[in-house]
């Protein structure tokens, strides 16, 4: 039996090297490969996430606007008609004269035909008393945080 040469040991040991190297470079390239796919699975998935967040949003911004409309038009509505029924009808406009002029809520009640909550505001806002009581120092709570 002959004795290999250094130089073909060399080699040998190189070819060696090479394919344990080639073995360990495919071991990493599919382990990295399937680090890949996983990530990009965990993307999509985030991204089908973000989508369906975003159809929610989208969705519920549509609901709000059809209820700010609606808010809208319910807002618009009573004005309409609260306007026509204070012209249409004099007796608010009597009621607030007798109120700038004096007059309790009694005679409100009796003379124009209000309820009593509606004599308590025309008499709170424009008879003479309740104008004094507002110029003077502040009623309410609210008034004080504003006088601060």
């Amino acid at each position: 039996m002959t004795v290999p040469s250094i130089d073909t040991l060399l080699i040998a040991g190189r070819a060696v090297f090479l394919v344990f190297s080639f073995i360990i470079a495919a071991f990493a390239f599919n382990a990295w490969r399937r680090s890949a796919r996983e990530q990009f699975a965990d993307v999509l998935a985030q991204h089908d996430i973000v989508l369906q967040r975003l159809a929610d949003l989208e969705s519920r911004i549509d609901a709000t606007r059809v209820s700010v409309s609606q808010l809208g038009e319910r807002i618009s509505a009573p004005q309409q008609l609260g306007s026509t029924a204070v012209a249409a009808s004099p007796g608010y406009q009597i009621a607030i004269r007798l109120a700038k002029s004096g007059a309790s809520r009694e005679d409100l009640i009796s003379q124009c035909g209000l309820s009593i909550h509606e004599a308590e505001l025309v008499h709170r806002l424009h008879s003479p008393h309740s104008a004094r009581g507002r110029a003077g120092a502040p009623q309410t709570a609210g008034a004080h945080t504003h006088a601060a």
